[in-house]
Protein backbone atom coordinates (compact mmCIF):
# COMPACT_ATOMS: atom_id res chain seq x y z
CA UNK A 1 0.00 0.00 0.00
CA UNK A 2 1.60 3.36 -0.78
CA UNK A 3 0.43 6.61 0.98
CA UNK A 4 0.70 10.09 -0.06
CA UNK A 5 2.65 12.99 1.63
CA UNK A 6 -0.53 14.20 3.51
CA UNK A 7 -0.63 10.46 4.99
CA UNK A 8 -3.52 8.97 3.60
CA UNK A 9 -3.21 6.29 0.74
CA UNK A 10 -2.71 6.26 -2.69
CA UNK A 11 -4.83 3.61 -5.28
CA UNK A 12 -2.54 2.45 -7.80
CA UNK A 13 -2.73 4.09 -11.15
CA UNK A 14 -5.17 2.24 -13.71
CA UNK A 15 -4.00 1.66 -17.14
CA UNK A 16 -6.89 3.33 -19.30
CA UNK A 17 -7.07 3.13 -22.57
CA UNK A 18 -9.82 5.32 -24.73
CA UNK A 19 -13.00 4.32 -25.72
CA UNK A 20 -14.50 7.14 -27.63
CA UNK A 21 -14.31 10.74 -27.54
CA UNK A 22 -17.58 13.43 -27.64
CA UNK A 23 -17.34 16.79 -28.33
CA UNK A 24 -19.84 18.01 -25.42
CA UNK A 25 -19.94 16.16 -21.80
CA UNK A 26 -23.36 15.00 -22.00
CA UNK A 27 -22.81 12.89 -24.91
CA UNK A 28 -20.01 10.85 -22.79
CA UNK A 29 -22.18 11.05 -20.20
CA UNK A 30 -24.80 9.20 -21.79
CA UNK A 31 -22.23 6.75 -23.26
CA UNK A 32 -21.12 5.55 -19.81
CA UNK A 33 -25.09 5.33 -19.07
CA UNK A 34 -25.22 2.93 -21.86
CA UNK A 35 -22.24 0.68 -20.86
CA UNK A 36 -23.99 1.23 -17.31
CA UNK A 37 -27.54 -0.64 -18.39
CA UNK A 38 -25.35 -3.12 -19.94
CA UNK A 39 -24.03 -4.53 -16.46
CA UNK A 40 -20.79 -3.27 -17.39
CA UNK A 41 -18.73 -2.17 -14.18
CA UNK A 42 -18.85 1.20 -14.78
CA UNK A 43 -16.49 1.88 -11.62
CA UNK A 44 -13.48 0.90 -14.15
CA UNK A 45 -14.60 4.01 -16.47
CA UNK A 46 -13.40 7.66 -16.87
CA UNK A 47 -14.81 10.79 -18.30
CA UNK A 48 -11.74 12.73 -18.85
CA UNK A 49 -12.03 16.48 -20.38
CA UNK A 50 -9.38 17.48 -22.42
CA UNK A 51 -8.40 21.20 -24.27
CA UNK A 52 -9.95 22.85 -21.23
CA UNK A 53 -11.02 26.78 -21.78
CA UNK A 54 -12.99 29.29 -19.93
CA UNK A 55 -16.39 30.04 -21.34
CA UNK A 56 -17.80 33.49 -19.69
CA UNK A 57 -21.62 34.30 -20.82
CA UNK A 58 -22.45 37.93 -20.73
CA UNK A 59 -26.33 37.75 -19.40
CA UNK A 60 -27.10 41.23 -19.49
CA UNK A 61 -25.98 44.94 -18.87
CA UNK A 62 -25.61 46.12 -15.02
CA UNK A 63 -26.33 49.38 -13.62
CA UNK A 64 -26.36 50.77 -10.04
CA UNK A 65 -29.94 49.81 -9.89
CA UNK A 66 -29.68 46.53 -10.78
CA UNK A 67 -26.82 46.22 -8.94
CA UNK A 68 -29.04 47.50 -5.91
CA UNK A 69 -32.03 45.43 -6.93
CA UNK A 70 -30.00 41.73 -6.97
CA UNK A 71 -28.63 42.64 -3.45
CA UNK A 72 -31.76 43.53 -2.30
CA UNK A 73 -33.14 40.02 -3.75
CA UNK A 74 -30.08 38.04 -1.92
CA UNK A 75 -30.28 40.14 1.48
CA UNK A 76 -34.12 39.43 1.57
CA UNK A 77 -33.29 35.76 0.88
CA UNK A 78 -30.88 35.74 3.89
CA UNK A 79 -32.63 37.70 6.10
CA UNK A 80 -36.15 34.69 5.75
CA UNK A 81 -33.09 31.92 6.86
CA UNK A 82 -32.35 34.13 9.75
CA UNK A 83 -35.57 34.75 10.75
CA UNK A 84 -36.83 31.28 10.47
CA UNK A 85 -34.28 30.11 12.66
CA UNK A 86 -34.76 32.85 15.08
CA UNK A 87 -38.37 32.52 15.17
CA UNK A 88 -37.92 29.22 16.59
CA UNK A 89 -37.23 30.31 19.93
CA UNK A 90 -40.13 32.55 20.05
CA UNK A 91 -43.29 31.52 22.64
CA UNK A 92 -46.05 32.57 20.25
CA UNK A 93 -47.12 32.85 16.67
CA UNK A 94 -46.97 36.73 16.53
CA UNK A 95 -43.69 37.49 17.79
CA UNK A 96 -42.66 34.62 15.08
CA UNK A 97 -43.79 36.37 12.12
CA UNK A 98 -43.20 39.50 12.92
CA UNK A 99 -39.14 38.44 13.62
CA UNK A 100 -39.44 36.65 10.04
CA UNK A 101 -40.94 40.30 8.21
CA UNK A 102 -38.26 42.28 10.60
CA UNK A 103 -35.31 39.82 9.16
CA UNK A 104 -36.60 40.06 5.63
CA UNK A 105 -37.18 43.66 5.34
CA UNK A 106 -33.66 44.55 7.05
CA UNK A 107 -32.14 41.72 4.96
CA UNK A 108 -33.56 43.45 1.80
CA UNK A 109 -32.45 46.86 2.95
CA UNK A 110 -28.86 46.05 3.54
CA UNK A 111 -28.73 43.81 0.36
CA UNK A 112 -29.56 47.16 -1.83
CA UNK A 113 -27.11 48.91 0.13
CA UNK A 114 -24.62 46.43 -0.40
CA UNK A 115 -25.18 45.78 -3.79
CA UNK A 116 -25.23 49.53 -4.97
CA UNK A 117 -22.20 50.61 -3.02
CA UNK A 118 -20.22 47.75 -4.55
CA UNK A 119 -21.22 48.77 -7.85
CA UNK A 120 -20.85 51.94 -7.47
CA UNK A 121 -17.42 51.77 -6.57
CA UNK A 122 -16.24 49.56 -9.70
CA UNK A 123 -16.57 53.41 -11.76
CA UNK A 124 -18.19 51.81 -14.69
CA UNK A 125 -14.85 49.11 -15.23
CA UNK A 126 -17.34 46.79 -15.38
CA UNK A 127 -20.64 47.29 -16.38
CA UNK A 128 -22.23 43.79 -17.18
CA UNK A 129 -23.35 40.50 -15.49
CA UNK A 130 -21.95 37.37 -17.01
CA UNK A 131 -21.76 33.36 -15.46
CA UNK A 132 -18.27 31.86 -15.98
CA UNK A 133 -18.15 27.90 -16.74
CA UNK A 134 -15.05 25.78 -17.61
CA UNK A 135 -15.66 23.59 -20.40
CA UNK A 136 -13.44 21.16 -22.62
CA UNK A 137 -12.88 20.92 -26.43
CA UNK A 138 -13.05 17.07 -26.28
CA UNK A 139 -14.49 14.79 -23.77
CA UNK A 140 -13.05 11.17 -23.82
CA UNK A 141 -14.76 8.07 -22.28
CA UNK A 142 -11.76 6.09 -20.95
CA UNK A 143 -11.70 2.33 -19.46
CA UNK A 144 -9.16 -0.09 -18.22
CA UNK A 145 -7.36 -2.13 -20.88
CA UNK A 146 -8.02 -5.23 -20.05
CA UNK A 147 -12.13 -4.73 -20.42
CA UNK A 148 -11.76 -2.29 -23.63
CA UNK A 149 -12.73 -5.32 -25.82
CA UNK A 150 -15.67 -5.80 -24.04
CA UNK A 151 -16.64 -2.09 -23.76
CA UNK A 152 -16.43 -1.83 -27.32
CA UNK A 153 -18.53 -4.46 -28.22
CA UNK A 154 -21.66 -2.91 -25.53
CA UNK A 155 -20.88 0.63 -26.59
CA UNK A 156 -21.33 -0.64 -30.64
CA UNK A 157 -24.90 -2.17 -29.41
CA UNK A 158 -26.16 0.41 -27.92
CA UNK A 159 -28.37 3.34 -29.61
CA UNK A 160 -26.72 6.38 -29.99
CA UNK A 161 -28.01 9.33 -29.44
CA UNK A 162 -28.81 11.27 -32.50
CA UNK A 163 -27.02 14.70 -31.54
CA UNK A 164 -23.79 12.76 -30.13
CA UNK A 165 -20.75 14.07 -32.72
CA UNK A 166 -17.94 11.84 -32.26
CA UNK A 167 -14.18 13.42 -32.64
CA UNK A 168 -11.39 11.56 -33.82
CA UNK A 169 -8.96 9.77 -31.90
CA UNK A 170 -5.96 11.15 -31.22
CA UNK A 171 -2.93 8.77 -32.87
CA UNK A 172 -1.55 7.86 -29.33
CA UNK A 173 -5.32 6.64 -28.11
CA UNK A 174 -4.43 2.49 -28.83
CA UNK A 175 -6.47 0.31 -31.34
CA UNK A 176 -8.98 1.30 -33.12
CA UNK A 177 -11.06 -0.67 -36.30
CA UNK A 178 -9.76 0.20 -38.97
CA UNK A 179 -12.53 2.54 -41.08
CA UNK A 180 -13.58 1.26 -44.54
CA UNK A 181 -11.69 2.30 -47.50
CA UNK A 182 -13.44 3.97 -50.47
CA UNK A 183 -13.16 1.83 -53.72
CA UNK A 184 -10.39 3.18 -55.40
CA UNK A 185 -11.36 3.99 -59.55
CA UNK A 186 -7.70 4.95 -60.18
CA UNK A 187 -5.81 2.92 -63.35
CA UNK A 188 -4.22 -0.02 -61.41
CA UNK A 189 -0.68 -0.67 -62.34
CA UNK A 190 -0.11 -3.78 -63.48
CA UNK A 191 1.06 -7.11 -60.92
CA UNK A 192 4.32 -7.47 -62.19
CA UNK A 193 7.61 -4.38 -62.09
CA UNK A 194 7.87 -2.82 -65.47
CA UNK A 195 11.38 -3.34 -66.77
CA UNK A 196 13.10 -1.29 -69.43
CA UNK A 197 12.71 -3.13 -72.30
CA UNK A 198 8.94 -2.90 -71.77
CA UNK A 199 8.88 0.50 -72.27
CA UNK A 200 11.21 0.25 -75.04
CA UNK A 201 8.59 -1.91 -76.70
CA UNK A 202 5.15 0.19 -76.05
CA UNK A 203 7.07 3.18 -77.45
CA UNK A 204 8.13 1.19 -80.30
CA UNK A 205 4.02 0.34 -80.65
CA UNK A 206 3.34 3.82 -80.39
CA UNK A 207 6.07 5.07 -83.07
CA UNK A 208 4.14 2.61 -85.29
CA UNK A 209 0.55 3.18 -84.61
CA UNK A 210 1.74 7.07 -85.66
CA UNK A 211 3.08 6.23 -88.54
CA UNK A 212 0.14 4.30 -89.67
CA UNK A 213 -1.67 6.80 -89.39
CA UNK A 214 0.59 8.89 -91.62
CA UNK A 215 0.65 6.53 -94.35
CA UNK A 216 -3.54 6.38 -94.02
CA UNK A 217 -3.14 10.64 -94.15
CA UNK A 218 -1.31 10.21 -96.73
CA UNK A 219 -3.52 7.90 -99.08
CA UNK A 220 -6.42 9.66 -98.26
CA UNK A 221 -5.08 13.07 -99.60
CA UNK A 222 -3.68 11.52 -102.72
CA UNK A 223 -7.14 9.98 -103.20
CA UNK A 224 -8.48 13.40 -102.78
CA UNK A 225 -6.02 15.16 -106.14
CA UNK A 226 -6.82 12.74 -108.63
CA UNK A 227 -10.60 13.31 -108.37
CA UNK A 228 -11.33 15.51 -111.66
Amino acid sequence: MQYSPAGGPVSPAVDRRLLVSYDNYAAAQRAVDTLSDAGFPVENTAIVGSDLRLEETVTGRLTNGRAALSGLITGAVFGLIVGLFLGLFTSTTTSFFGLVLWSILWGAIAGAAFGFTSHAFTGGTRDFSSRSSIVAGRYDVQVASPMLDQAQALLQGGVQPADTVVVQRPPSAGPVTSPVAAPDTAPQAPGYPVTEADETRAEARADEVRAEEARDDDRAGLSRGRRP
